[in-house]
């Protein structure tokens, strides 16, 4: 495989499963030394030995990426001592409610999904900035959905959060745009991961139907596209959010 990635620092946030441990798999086997950014330290760490068996370059630190002071503190570990990041993929996130209308969806629940989704995503990209302006390069990619450009019934938290994500990357983007540090996103329609297995059938269904190919996107279809974004080839594409949706979205 083409080392695009050879030398270059990149962090994945949620890496430990599903979407982002196909994205740090990818990044990793094109010369990326990865950093998995996630809650769950043992599956983390299970995934950096069984990676490390294969001889590539990564590790793991726990991350809350809803707490300013965790990501802060995580993205200077992997900057201390004069280091660089020149990626960072922002995967983690959650479903919350689903095949639940406004009425019935607590508060609680609400806030919960945006300040992992949304807050998460500004923390995030705040500090990755922070990190990269020294060298005047980076790529950020953040993790959106159709959900946040069409809105899916049944869940509302879910699709507000994302509508945020979209909103972010645009304005972020534009702000670094005479920079060489670049901030897109990527708004898939339903990929075949653990989360997704987590969720109603009726829900999923719904989603599917929507699909002009009639089918889920597949890990491997996601970190193609992800690892290209991030790429110094996409030095063109800033403020922009990816399709990936089988047809769905036609703009």
């Amino acid at each position: 495989m083409e080392k695009r990635f050879e030398n270059q620092v990149a962090i994945v946030t949620g890496g430990a499963d599903g979407i982002g441990k196909s994205v740090v798999e990818r990044l990793a086997r094109e010369g990326a030394q990865v950093t998995i950014f996630d809650m769950n330290e043992k599956l983390g760490e299970e995934v950096c030995a069984e990676f490390g068996e294969q001889g590539l370059t990564v590790s793991m630190q726990v991350v809350n990426v809803a707490d300013e002071e965790s990501v802060r503190s995580g993205i200077e570990a992997v900057t201390s001592g004069g280091g660089r990041l020149d990626v960072m993929v922002h995967c983690a996130g959650v479903v919350g409610p689903t095949s639940t209308k406004i009425v019935d969806v607590e508060t609680e629940a609400f806030e919960k999904v945006c300040a992992i989704n949304l807050t998460g995503s500004f923390l995030i990209t705040k500090y990755a900035i922070k990190a990269m302006e020294p060298r005047d390069y980076g790529r950020i990619l953040l993790f959106a959905s159709i959900a946040g450009k069409e809105g899916n019934a049944g869940m509302i938290a879910y699709s507000a959060s994302k509508a945020g994500v979209i909103g972010l990357t645009k304005a972020v983007g534009k702000d670094y745009a005479e920079t060489g540090i670049t901030v897109n996103a990527i708004a898939p329609a339903v990929i075949r991961t653990p989360m997704v297995d987590g969720i109603d059938p009726e829900q999923v269904k719904y989603m599917t139907d929507k699909i002009p190919m009639k089918r889920c996107g597949t890990l491997e279809e996601v970190a193609a596209l992800t690892c290209w974004i991030v790429s110094e080839e996409a030095g063109f594409n800033t403020a922009f959010t990816f399709d990936l949706t089988g047809g769905r979205a036609v703009y």
